[in-house]
Formats: structure tokens, C-alpha cells, sequence
């Protein structure tokens, strides 16, 4: 069984650092792992994006061949099938999003987990798979596969105005890692829709960090630039997540089209377009 970087790392209290791909094109996977060994793992953000239980597969050989670890981003309704299969292509952490309960938080942990006693982290659902992680027949059923679904880094998004309310004892659950809150949600959730930097939206970040802090479980920061992981750091915040390949591009290619419409004197698209009424 493959070690488990990012669960390594949360035990030992060191920091991390990962990066979002919506993409499943494998080879962004490899980019990321030898971009000078700074990621400690890639975010599948497969809530957002299309994918085949062949990418899984695919997205898990990229991974063991950059020497990554991986993440995967789930939504609401199918926390049990994809957290599975995810884990038996190779990622070895689940983001799961939407939750408001605390038997939401449970059903997260036990998607995870073994279904034997005797769990540090949570009894779970997931049985003997012959799948890519035990390879296919070599270590199904095995101590170290129980083990590898023991040490699968949960984490959970606290996005929702319900879980917010009852962050402590969702927080309570035996088996979560890591905690990512989610301020476009929340302010949708509260009725500010569009104003995640409200006081109330902020109210409820920092609730989140201190609550988790205090707990011991580990808070994790989306950025989009590192001087935006400052105010978190001097919180006591150790793990971030920074940039989506989606966002990169739309950067580039809308900064270097501006910058080439210039030099050529021609008007940019969009500005015709705004004047248009097409926007």
C-alpha cells in the first residue's frame, strides 16, 4: 500500500500545501508533482467538473507516478459511491461538501473508513474492493488496507448556514481531519448572496478556524496568491490550497489578450462586446 503523504503529514503538525485541477486530463497531475516538489497533494474538484470512473483510474497512476498525493472534492448525494471508487483508484483524502447535520458528518467518516471494529478514526462502510489501491488482488481485505482506509484524510466543507450553527458538535465526530470553510455558501445560505467578505461571512470563518483550532483538527485555507495566506498563518493556520486550473488560464489568456489587443491597437472583444449589450 502506498504511504499516505498528506495523513504523514497532518500527524507530525506539519504544514501543507495543495493545488485544485477541475480538469481530469492525467498529465496535470505529473505537471504539478515535479513542479519543484512543493505540493504535498492535488484537489480533485470533481463537484464541479465531468469524469468517468476511468478518469479516477487514470488521475490515480498520475498521481503514484509525480509522487503526489490526492484529493478528491465530492457533492452532496454521493458521498458513499465516489468517496469509494476515489479510494480504490488511488486518492488517499476526501473533500466532502454540503454538509448541515451531523449524521451528514458521520455518513462523510463512514465513507471512508472499514467496516471492522477497532478503528482509530471511525468505523465506516467500505468492504473489500478489488480495485487499483490493493492492486486489483494483492492486499484486499489485508491489515495494511484497513489501515490505508484508516489513514485517508477526511475532510469536510462547513459552508452551510445548518452546520455553522452546529459547528460543535458536528466537529465532534470521531474521524475528521481537515476542515475547509466555504464563504461563497455560506453568504448564499445567509441570504447575502455574492458578499462572501460581509462581517457575517468573516464572523463565521473565523468561528470556524478557532473552533477547529481548539479542537485539534486541522483548518485548510483556499487562496488565490500567497500574500492572501498571511492573516491566516498569524491565526495558526497550517494548511492551504492554492489556485485552480481553470481560474490560471482565464488569467492568462485574459491579461496576455488584453496586452496583445493593445499592442496590435485593435479593441478587445470583450469591451466591443460590452458596448454591444452582450454583457
Amino acid at each position: 500500500m502506498r504511504a499516505n503523504r498528506l495523513r504523514e503529514k497532518l500527524d507530525a503538525g506539519l504544514p501543507t500545501l495543495g493545488t485544485h485541477i477541475l480538469s481530469c486530463w492525467p498529465t496535470l497531475v505529473e505537471l504539478i508533482g515535479s513542479a519543484g516538489g512543493h505540493y504535498d497533494y492535488v484537489e480533485f474538484t470533481a463537484e464541479y467538473g465531468p469524469f468517468t470512473m476511468h478518469d479516477l483510474d487514470n488521475l490515480g497512476r498520475a498521481m503514484e507516478v509525480a509522487g503526489i498525493g490526492g484529493m478528491i472534492k465530492i457533492e452532496q448525494g454521493e458521498y458513499t459511491h465516489q468517496a469509494m471508487r476515489a479510494i480504490g483508484s488511488g486518492f488517499q483524502s476526501v473533500l466532502f461538501a454540503d454538509l448541515r447535520t451531523v449524521e451528514d458528518a458521520k455518513a462523510c467518516v463512514a465513507a471512508a473508513r472499514a467496516e471492522t471494529p477497532g478503528n482509530r478514526r471511525g468505523i465506516g462502510l467500505t468492504g473489500v474492493g478489488m480495485r487499483r489501491d490493493v492492486g486489483v488482488v494483492r492486499e484486499g481485505g489485508s491489515p495494511a488496507y484497513v489501515k490505508a482506509l484508516d489513514d485517508v484524510v477526511v475532510a469536510i466543507m462547513v459552508e452551510k448556514r445548518e452546520c455553522v450553527e452546529d459547528l460543535d458538535n458536528i466537529l465532534a465526530v470521531p474521524g475528521i481531519d481537515m476542515v475547509q470553510f466555504g464563504g461563497s455558501d455560506y453568504s448564499m445560505s445567509i441570504g447575502h448572496v455574492g458578499r462572501r467578505g460581509s462581517p457575517e461571512v468573516k464572523a463565521a470563518e473565523r468561528k470556524t478556524i478557532e473552533t477547529c483550532l481548539k479542537l485539534g483538527i486541522h483548518p485548510r485555507i483556499e487562496i488565490s496568491e500567497p500574500a492572501e495566506a498571511e492573516p491566516y498563518i498569524e491565526m495558526g493556520v497550517k494548511h492551504f490550497c492554492i489556485g485552480w486550473d481553470v481560474r490560471i488560464l482565464h488569467n492568462f489568456w485574459n491579461s496576455r489578450g488584453a496586452t496583445m489587443q493593445k499592442l496590435l491597437g485593435t479593441e478587445p472583444a470583450e469591451t466591443k462586446a460590452a458596448a454591444d449589450g452582450y454583457r
